[in-house]
């Protein structure tokens, strides 16, 4: 009888142990794996059926960043389809200052730096384009592309042409650096 009584009691345990996992799971956001996973080598596949990886270097708010040998992927996390390679571990909160930076203020980074780039862009027929250019400037929820001819530099003479690119229309930003390209 007393056998039996401490089975019960253990299996009861067991039981509430289970169920509190299942809670604390359920709490647990995409960006606190996402932060969690930052380090490692993951892929992201985009609304536009691009596949992405690289090392994640960083998550924002609205975006994360992969590395990819000498270039970078800057990625709309509202572009990501699914990832893989997060595993389990998780990294909750961010900071007051890392809330607030979106995918504007990334993109005035790289409007700052002039630092040319390969955009790629999520069109209605979920068919993938992409433009080469630099970005000019960053509006509230666009940002305008200066595009060149390969190998010309961002000068006033050189602009063949300037798309505006509304946020919603980016899968993703890969970084130009060099004649690797």
């Amino acid at each position: 009888m007393e056998a039996q009584l401490a089975s019960e009691r253990l299996l009861g345990l067991e039981s509430e142990i289970s169920e509190r996992a299942r809670v604390e799971i359920a709490g647990i956001e995409v960006f606190d794996r996402l932060r969690g996973a930052i380090g490692r080598k993951i892929e992201v596949k985009l609304r536009s059926g691009t596949q992405v990886s690289g090392t994640l270097s960083h998550v924002g708010r609205e975006t994360l960043v992969l590395d990819e040998g000498r270039h970078q992927w800057l990625v709309p996390v509202t572009a990501a389809l699914t990832y893989q390679g997060l595993g389990r571990h998780v990294l909750p909160g961010q900071s007051k200052v890392s809330q607030r930076l979106g995918l504007a203020s990334a993109l005035r980074m790289l409007a700052r730096d002039r630092a040319e780039l390969a955009v790629h862009l999520l069109e209605p027929v979920r068919e993938e384009r992409t433009m080469r250019g630099v970005i000019d400037r960053v509006g509230k929820d666009h940002f305008d592309l200066a595009m060149m001819l390969p190998g010309e530099v961002r000068r006033a003479g050189n602009v063949v042409s300037v798309a505006t690119v509304p946020f919603q229309s980016l899968a993703a930003l890969r970084s130009l650096r060099g004649r690797d390209t």
